[in-house]
């Protein structure tokens, strides 16, 4: 993974997390029930857990994808080249 390519990663880990905070904030703070507010929080627990599970899957995506291409470059370098008589 490139510098930029981490720093991005890193950047949107931040976001989610200080979204997570957040919501896990205004759900314990907000004038409802405890059943409707355990409701919200099982909701948000799935949606988070499909969220993840989609970007693990994206993620290994990318990593297959750039072992290949990994692979492809060091079989490019590796095969024998033709010399040219000029």
């Amino acid at each position: 993974m490139t510098t930029n390519g981490q720093r991005a990663a890193k950047i949107a880990a931040l976001i989610a997390g200080g979204a997570a905070v957040g919501a896990g904030l205004a759900l314990l703070y907000a004038p409802q029930t405890g059943a409707e507010t355990r409701r919200q929080l099982r909701h948000y627990a799935k949606k988070t857990q499909v969220q993840a599970t989609r970007i693990g899957r994206d993620l290994k995506d990318g990593v297959e994808r750039a072992i290949e291409r990994g692979k492809a470059l060091v079989a490019k370098k590796d095969a024998p080249r033709a010399v040219q008589a000029a």
